[in-house]
């Protein structure tokens, strides 16, 4: 059996498949503690308290990895040197083995301390107490997704995802739900919830283990690691390269995830003092579960461009074929432009129904979901230009964008948060004055290093004028439906679907996508040349 090479549609929609699973399941087990008795926004101020922490530790052990090593196998094995990808990966997983066991050792050891003086919710300790494994099974599992994306097989890093996802949900629910009937205690459910996302990394874990065994025994790969070698790589000269190249990719998403972190420190320390502690505690559930987890959704779809892209432009650069990082940026923007623009819209628009529809029992923050919703423009673009940026191994200007953006977001969020009548709101206004600077920043440096063939008003100009007559007529839709008295659920969801669809009619009565982009976008490589060749043969027959 032979593994084949993905293409890069193939890589894609791959991942926007997984991400789409993922993001259900995440909303099902999300509704279900959010509405849970006992648990609501207090309980998420609890879980996501510590799990933000969990995010920033796991960011320095593991979060770089993934792109640091597939960027150096695909350039490897685009020179044909598969026995230097071989050694790339050994290094790596004993390295970041070694660095993930160490980060599960000072997380367990000081969650105390963590909860009480930097996060101020004590609650929080059980919580990092039992997600502290979770990082060495990470560490050593990004390891392996690098090495699968670097080889062309982003499937294998999808479907882990999803299994994770999926099972982490299940675990969720029946884990508190279990231990709910003995103990409602709001504490003992949040340590649960996320015991439950530990017991799922290492699932996904054994499955991705058990799959580079499978990889490993391929006839084909162990053929081409001796028969195309190029030279031999001493550990300490492997050593250097993973990690000139993880740093700062390490380090960027370091300081992505302190742009989160910024709230989980700031957010409860600044409003006690003027709300007391646990007002302070409740809008800081409020805007780190539900806000975060709708507008994180969209961003979840566009990842998987912003993973594809790595592997796929660093083997681009290898052969300096200039071209063909242009058509696949130019690809993966137009699709963000597609994704963001009526996400965007529609979450602003409908916040206040969005809320009372998935969490009828704590339904607050209708506006901090219209202000949030419009970051998910910008922090999508920054995705998708990051991954290129990573690719061609101008990492530093990621970690200098995102260096710029949790400044900018710390500076307004003490300065806004404080001020009577905006309080949690300043958080979102940061957040978006935050990542409107970084795109401006990012798209200008990507720029300088790449010569674009295309501007960005011509991407974003039909995405707008559709979103824009999507949330017009669907507004239209929704009022129309409530003069005829029907319920406010029912309203909301058949309002969502009907502007559904009158976006995709605006894509394609605006001619968004030319043919060839529709055939690259739901085809895979294989399809797409066999119809460009088919056609040929038609017009060489006429």
């Amino acid at each position: 059996m032979k593994n084949k090479r993905e293409g890069f549609a193939d890589s894609v929609i791959s991942l926007i498949f997984s991400q789409g699973i993922i993001k259900i399941f995440g909303l099902i087990y999300s509704v279900y503690l959010i509405n849970k008795d006992g648990f609501g926004d207090k309980g998420n101020a609890i879980y996501m308290g510590g799990y933000q922490i969990y995010v920033l530790l796991l960011t320095i052990s593991s979060i770089g990895v993934p792109n640091a090593v597939a960027k150096l196998v695909a350039e490897k094995t685009a020179s044909k040197d598969y026995r230097g990808a071989e050694k790339i990966f050994k290094i790596a997983f004993l390295c970041f083995g070694i660095i993930g066991f160490l980060g599960t050792i000072i997380l367990f050891f000081s969650a105390k301390k963590i909860s009480s003086d930097f996060i101020l919710i004590p609650e929080c300790e059980y919580s990092l107490m039992v997600l502290s494994p979770a990082i060495f099974f990470v560490s050593i599992s990004s390891v392996i997704r690098g090495y699968f994306n670097g080889v062309s097989q982003i499937s294998k890093t999808a479907k882990s995802q999803t299994i994770e996802q999926i099972f982490k949900s299940l675990l969720t629910i029946l884990f508190v739900q279990f231990i709910s009937i003995y103990n409602k205690n709001t504490m003992v459910m949040a340590s649960v919830a996320n015991f439950a996302s530990t017991c799922a990394i290492i699932i996904s874990f054994v499955y991705m283990l058990v799959n580079y065994i499978i990889l490993k025994r391929n006839q084909r790969l162990q053929e081409l690691k001796f028969n195309h070698v190029k030279k031999m790589y001493t550990n300490k000269s492997i050593l250097k390269e993973i990690f000139m190249v993880s740093i700062p990719i390490t380090f960027s998403a370091i300081l992505g995830s302190l742009n989160k972190n910024v709230d989980s420190l700031t957010v409860v320390r600044i409003l006690t003092p003027i709300l007391g502690e646990t007002t302070a505690k409740l809008k800081y559930g409020i805007l780190s579960s539900k806000i975060d987890m709708l507008t994180i959704m969209p961003l979840s779809l566009n990842i998987a461009f912003a993973t594809a892209l790595v592997p796929s432009v660093a083997s681009a650069m290898a052969k300096k074929d200039f071209d063909c990082i242009n058509k696949k940026l130019y690809f993966s923007l137009q699709i963000t432009s597609i994704i963001s623009f009526p996400c965007a819209m529609g979450l602003s628009l409908y916040s206040e129904q969005i809320l009372n529809l998935l969490f009828p029992r704590a339904s607050s923050g209708m506006e901090l979901l219209k202000i949030s919703a419009f970051c998910i423009i910008f922090m999508m673009y920054i995705q998708t230009i990051g991954g290129v940026l990573n690719g061609i191994g101008k990492t530093n200007a990621n970690v200098f964008v995102m260096l710029v953006g949790v400044v900018t977001k710390l500076v307004f969020n003490i300065i806004l948060i404080p001020i009577n009548n905006i309080y949690e709101k300043g958080a979102v206004i940061a957040n978006l004055f935050s990542s409107i600077i970084s795109f401006i920043l990012m798209w200008n440096i990507l720029k300088i290093h790449i010569s674009l063939k295309f501007n960005l008003y011509y991407l974003i100009k039909k995405p707008l004028i559709s979103s824009i007559i999507m949330s017009l007529s669907s507004y239209a839709i929704y009022k129309w439906l409530i003069i005829l008295g029907m319920g406010e659920k029912i309203v909301i969801i058949v309002t969502i679907i009907f502007a559904f669809f009158i976006y995709i009619f605006m894509i394609l009565f605006l001619k968004v996508f030319k043919k060839e982009e529709i055939f690259y976008l739901l085809a895979s490589n294989k399809i797409y040349n066999s119809i460009k060749n088919t056609e040929k043969i038609f017009k060489k027959q006429k």
